[in-house]
C-alpha cells in the first residue's frame, strides 16, 4: 500500500480548527442525519465557512429549528432543511429528483446502530444494511450528476470502526442463514459505507469527484440507544466538536485535494489493521474494507437492489 497520508491535525483537533481559513463561499453542501450529534457540528462548520448547507433529514420540522440556530450562530442564511429518509427509497428518489444545480460536498453521515432485533429495510435487506448503506448509496447514485456538474466535489461516507467487526457477507447480507447479530450486521453496513467510498472514486474521480470514508471517533450522541448509550473506553471518546473534524476536513479542507478511495480517522488516513478487536473505537481500517474486488461487487449488487 502507498504512504499513508498524513495532515497536521490530530484526534483532539475540532471541526473549526480544521477548516480554519477555508473560504466555502459558492459551494453548495447535504448533510445527511443533520438534526442531531456530528451531523448539526459538521453542518455548522460548513455553514460556518460561507457554504449553503442542506439538512437532509427524516423529520423536516425538528429540522427546521435547527436551521434556525444555525443561521442565528454562523450568520449565514443559506442553511436549508429538506425532507430525506434514507431507510425509505421513494423518499430517496424524491430527494434526488427535487435536487436541482451542482452539488459541492455530499456527507452521508445518517445511520442507525446495533436495534436489538433483526429488521428489514429497502428491498427486504437487513435494516442497518439497507438504512446506513442502500439508502446512502441510492441518495448517492441519484446525485452523481449533481456532483459531476460540481467540477471538484466532495463525497464523504461516514463509517465507523464498528466495521472492523465483519466484513460484507455476501452470501448471506441478510441474516437468513447465520443467527442475527446486532454488532455484526452493524460492522457489515460500516464497512459496506467504506466501500461505498472506494468504488465511487473509481468510477467516478474522471468527473472531478472525490470519495473518501471516515470514523469519527466515539461520540456520545441518540445513536447509542440501542447499546445503553456510549460503551467505548474513555481513551478513544471525543467530543462532538472532535468528533466532526475528520468529516469537515475531507468535506472542504484544500489540504485533501485530489485524494480519493480511502478510511479516515483522526485527520488523518487510517492503517491496516489485521485482526478483528475485541471493544469498540480500536484504531485502523480492515484489507477487506478497502478491497478493490469487494468494493465493484458491492456496487453492482446495490444497483440492482435501489434501480
Amino acid at each position: 500500500m502507498s504512504q499513508l497520508f498524513t495532515t497536521p491535525f490530530d484526534r483532539d483537533s475540532t471541526a473549526s480548527e480544521v477548516i480554519a481559513g477555508v473560504d466555502l463561499s459558492g459551494r453548495r453542501a447535504v448533510v445527511t442525519g443533520a438534526n442531531s450529534g456530528i451531523g448539526v457540528e459538521t453542518a455548522r462548520a460548513l455553514a460556518a465557512h460561507g457554504a449553503e448547507v442542506t439538512l437532509a433529514v427524516r423529520r423536516p420540522d425538528a429540522g427546521e429549528q435547527v436551521a434556525a440556530d444555525l443561521r442565528k450562530a454562523t450568520g449565514n442564511d443559506a442553511v436549508r432543511v429538506a425532507r430525506l429518509d434514507v431507510a425509505d427509497l421513494e423518499s430517496v428518489h424524491a430527494f434526488t429528483a427535487a435536487w436541482q444545480g451542482p452539488l459541492h460536498i455530499l456527507v452521508n453521515n445518517a445511520g442507525i446502530m446495533m436495534p436489538p432485533e433483526l429488521g428489514r429495510g429497502i428491498g427486504g435487506h437487513e435494516q442497518q444494511f439497507a438504512t446506513n448503506y442502500l439508502g446512502h448509496f441510492a441518495l448517492s447514485l441519484g446525485l452523481h450528476r449533481a456532483l459531476a456538474e460540481a467540477d471538484g466535489a466532495r463525497l464523504v461516507s461516514v463509517s465507523s470502526s464498528g466495521h472492523l467487526f465483519s466484513p460484507v457477507v455476501f452470501d448471506d447480507i441478510d441474516f437468513r442463514f447465520r443467527p442475527y447479530d446486532a454488532l455484526t450486521a452493524y460492522g457489515q453496513s460500516k464497512t459496506a459505507e467504506v466501500l461505498l467510498a472506494v468504488e465511487a472514486q473509481r468510477r467516478w474521480s474522471g468527473d472531478g469527484i472525490t470519495a473518501n470514508a471516515l470514523h469519527p471517533g466515539a461520540i456520545a450522541t441518540g445513536l447509542q440507544r440501542h447499546t445503553g448509550g456510549l460503551r467505548t473506553p474513555e481513551p478513544y471518546r471525543k467530543t462532538v466538536e472532535q468528533g466532526a473534524a475528520t468529516t469537515v476536513f475531507l468535506a472542504g479542507s484544500p489540504l485533501v485535494e485530489g485524494v480519493g478511495g480511502r478510511y479516515f480517522e483522526d485527520v488523518n488516513e487510517a492503517p491496516l489493521v489485521d485482526a478483528r478487536p475485541t471493544e469498540l473505537g480500536v484504531p485502523g481500517v480492515a484489507p477487506y474494507a478497502l478491497d478493490p474486488a469487494n468494493a465493484e461487487r458491492l456496487w453492482e449488487l446495490a444497483a440492482e437492489i435501489v434501480r
